[in-house]
């Protein structure tokens, strides 16, 4: 199930927060079991056969969290085998045929591959397994309770796609009292959020999509021009998914009063690729310097090693996203730029801000075409296809992509029918001024999540509307494939 879809908004949704308030009245743990059944329902939607794996997950999770809560284990080796088998169990369902793959190329082997099904959200249940156990062994946590623990795994807003949230962070809220009534205002504010994210994903990021797919389908056919548009339609694309998934995640949410943390600050105004890094997906790059930089060595052990560990980083966050040498590419090349950062950051601080600002984005989204692409070859087929510049018209299917029937039903309301008639790519211009108004101008909808004056709500009442009258055909979001 997806939170884009009639079944989620019309009836999973509601449903479920009616009767968690209701099943909370009772007895709160009876609220933890409605938010358990109804997250495995909503796993299940998807395809019932990942439980299996999922379940597996929990099974070595919980009972290795409950071996090292009741002996106390220290033993630093012993500590760190549920993790390894958690990375272990990653590594054969994302990377098993990637590496076999690689081996039959590399050493002229032919081991055969296996027939894989990647199981959904691993990659962000995974981390999150990581996380309570860790917190179990440094004692962070007061108890182990199962169903504490099953409620913070399986919950649904945020159990496929994140954020990535703490697990003492999620566990004292689901734990307090004044958090086990319906909150008005909570639910008024998840409304909001969860409408303005909805918008983004089945207006803008759905319909960049089209121009995108297009685009990949014509790819012996596109021109330099429309080799650049691509670019920047899957810089859009890629953000208004994610940061509409990550906005109706808290959204819906705050309707059950869990207050997720913010993924998205505005990373589009980023003026160097560490301070991207500060903005674009905020929980992952926290987990990531907890777990990973940070016992490396972080920058506590000279410059070098400082550079060694931001490369190691970046390579496991481009592996984490999906195996494939453009993610690998991606993750290592962001890396050796956030080093080139801190390298170069009392020069960099001189330099005109627009100009920072505007090779940051261009980096930003060169370097998102990696994840559009299939092979590395056809990224630098795109990219030296624009350096030649030899057609600078934009092909008719990229103009078309952006010809809505909701645009037709403006014009109409608003007798401007001439306008896309003797203008051409009118509607694709409007698409790229909304798409980098929302971008660049507002803050973001995280930080304005409690103001509920009249005209949010009228935006968000919209948005909802237009959103849910958008829902024709459900798409799957970008991060389900990562």
């Amino acid at each position: 199930m997806q939170f884009n879809s009639y079944e989620f908004i019309l009836y999973f949704l509601p449903i479920t927060v009616l009767l968690y308030f209701l099943a909370n009245k009772i007895k709160p743990v009876i609220g933890k079991l409605v938010i358990v059944v109804s997250s495995i329902v909503f796993y299940s939607m998807g395809k019932i056969s990942m439980l299996i794996y999922l379940g597996i997950s929990i099974l070595i999770n919980y009972t290795s969290a409950l071996v090292i809560k009741k002996f106390k284990i220290k033993n630093k080796a012993l500590l760190a085998l549920p993790i390894i088998v958690n990375v272990v169990l990653l590594f054969y369902f994302k990377y098993y045929n990637f590496t076999i793959a690689n081996i039959n190329i590399f050493f002229g082997k032919e081991f055969a591959l296996k027939n894989i099904i990647l199981p959904l959200g691993i990659s962000f249940y995974t981390f999150q397994q990581i996380a309570y156990v860790v917190a179990t062994e440094n004692e962070n946590l007061e108890n182990n309770d199962i169903i504490d623990y099953l409620a913070y795994i399986l919950y649904f807003p945020k159990l496929i796609m994140g954020p990535i949230i703490d697990p003492v962070d999620y566990i004292s809220q689901l734990n307090q009292n004044e958090r086990k009534k319906a909150n008005l205002t909570n639910i008024t504010t998840g409304i909001k959020i969860f409408s303005l994210g909805l918008i983004k994903k089945v207006l803008l990021a759905d319909t960049f999509a089209k121009a995108v797919s297009w685009a990949y389908t014509n790819i012996d056919a596109i021109t330099s021009m429309d080799c650049i548009l691509l670019i920047v339609f899957y810089t859009f694309e890629i953000y208004f998914d994610f940061s509409g998934y990550s906005d109706m995640a808290v959204g819906v949410s705050s309707m059950l009063n869990i207050d997720l943390p913010m993924n998205f600050d505005s990373p589009y105004k980023a003026i160097s690729i560490r301070d991207f890094w500060k903005r674009w997906h905020i929980s992952l790059t926290k987990f990531l310097t907890k777990y990973i930089y940070i016992p490396l060595g972080g920058s506590r052990k000279g410059m070098l090693f400082t550079y060694v560990n931001t490369i190691i980083v970046f390579l496991v966050s481009g592996l984490w996203h999906g195996a494939n040498w453009t993610f690998i590419l991606w993750g290592g090349l962001h890396g050796l730029f956030s080093c080139f950062d801190r390298m170069f950051e009392k020069a960099e601080e001189k330099v005109f801000m627009p100009v920072r600002w505007v090779c940051t984005f261009g980096v930003v989204s060169v370097l998102w075409l990696l994840f559009s692409t299939q092979t590395v070859e056809q990224w630098k087929s795109i990219l030296f296809k624009i350096l030649l510049m030899q057609n600078t018209a934009v092909s008719d299917g990229m103009v078309e992509s952006f010809n809505l029937a909701e645009n037709q039903f403006i014009y109409n309301v608003l007798g401007l029918n001439f306008l896309p008639t003797n203008v051409r790519g009118f509607n694709m211009l409007i698409f790229i001024l909304v798409a980098s108004f929302v971008c660049f101008v507002p803050e973001n909808n995280y930080k304005k999540r409690n103001s509920l004056n009249v005209g949010s709500l009228l935006l968000s009442a919209i948005a909802f509307i237009w959103g849910v009258l958008c829902l024709g055909a459900e798409s799957t979001f970008v991060y389900f494939g990562f």
